[in-house]
């Protein structure tokens, strides 16, 4: 009596958890619906636990399905991860971002400027490491979305390095906000203060204590089977394909870009969600401190006519009212570029993790969902 008791009980749960929930399970048709991406998935957590999670595969028989296991290309979402190493570097006394960065990288001592009329001059303030956090550097991406950080093109840091100093800056460090390959060379800072490779210096300080072990710049032959192909839907193009990687993920390939070089699963970066939405804690192991979080989280830049202020490659919102989706003051989070997305809410306690690998990047994908979750009865 006691067991069938407890199993309606379950099964009652179950349905009200589904009900609760179903405007965003809709959200994830409509995107296979309309075309939009392929098979995804999406968690919700809250209050210390999963209270959503669900995986909509699209069915395509050129697609492939999601499973728990499955990989993805988590491009920009790099970037948290990578300001979040810098941010231990500064606890322990290494680094301070006031710091110029030729202090660490010496061929960015003299840097040329453009000029705006074709030609360049010599750049007349210094380049800081606080410049590349929070991409007031005037360094921008080029061409191709990722003409620098390519691991085709490169196969190390320092050849990138090289190339990038020699690349003149759009405007003098520090005048203005552009979304650039800054990380990138943040990751060699790291190397140079380190004396270890941005990849192990990740593992020892963020993914081994988080348990991140799907989480790396690289894929072996046999997790290659579990890395989600790409849909693409644009003018010219439709269907899923593996023959637009920009990336090689080359276990070989030492280019360890931190701003869009790593893979992960939903399971993986769930857990550094967590430690974000925990003060920089979880399980024990204390990854950076609240104050850092909340320094990670400052309106260093404000962007015209856009609810959001930026922070360290962080979106931050500032004016819940225009950004129309019942969202916190205060979320922060950020996106990639084959759309994967997340967001944290302190206030609510909880977080939104949404995977897919789908072109083109379309940040309407982040604020419907964080609409449909806001929607939800969240008590």
């Amino acid at each position: 009596m006691k067991k069938t008791f407890l199993f309606f009980v379950l099964i009652i749960n179950s349905v009200i958890a589904q009900n609760q929930f179903e405007s965003v399970t809709n959200f994830q048709k409509k995107l296979i619906q309309t075309e939009t991406t392929g098979s995804n998935v999406a968690m919700i957590f809250k209050d210390g636990k999963i209270i959503y999670h669900h995986i909509e595969n699209s069915l395509n028989p050129m697609g492939k399905n999601i499973y728990n296991n499955s990989i993805f290309p988590i491009w920009s979402m790099s970037k948290p991860i990578t300001i979040v190493a810098m941010m231990t570097l500064k606890e322990k006394g290494l680094i301070n971002f006031t710091d110029k960065v030729s202090k660490y990288i010496p061929e960015f001592e003299k840097l040329k400027c453009k000029d705006g009329n074709g030609g360049t001059y010599n750049c007349k303030k210094d380049l800081t490491v606080f410049h590349l956090m929070t991409h007031r550097s005037g360094y921008s991406y080029y061409g191709s979305p990722h003409f620098f950080t390519s691991t085709i093109k490169y196969n190390n840091l320092e050849d990138f390095i090289f190339d990038v100093a020699n690349h003149p800056l759009e405007f003098e460090p520090g005048s203005e906000y552009l979304y650039g390959i800054n990380m990138a060379i943040l990751g060699k800072i790291v190397e140079v203060v380190t004396d270890k490779t941005f990849f192990e210096y990740l593992k020892e300080e963020i993914f081994d204590p988080l348990e991140m072990d799907d989480t790396k710049f690289y894929l072996t032959d046999s997790e290659r089977k579990y890395f989600q192909p790409l849909w693409i839907n644009n003018e010219s193009l439709k269907g899923y394909t593996d023959n637009l990687d920009e990336l090689t993920y080359d276990y070989e390939n030492k280019a360890y870009f931190g701003g869009e070089g790593l893979v992960s699963t939903l399971a993986d970066y769930s857990k550094f969600c967590q430690m974000l939405l925990n003060n920089g804690s979880i399980n024990g192991h204390n990854i950076i401190s609240k104050e850092s979080i909340n320094e990670m989280t400052q309106p260093y830049s404000k962007i015209p006519d856009d609810p959001f202020d930026i922070g360290y490659s962080l979106f931050v919102l500032r004016d819940s009212k225009s950004d129309g989706t019942n969202s916190s003051e205060g979320i922060f989070g950020w996106s990639g570029y084959h759309n994967t997305h997340f967001w944290i809410d302190r206030e609510k306690n909880l977080f939104g993790l949404f995977m897919t690998r789908a072109r083109e990047f379309s940040f309407e994908i982040q604020k419907e969902f964080r609409r449909v979750v806001y929607s939800s009865n969240l008590n």
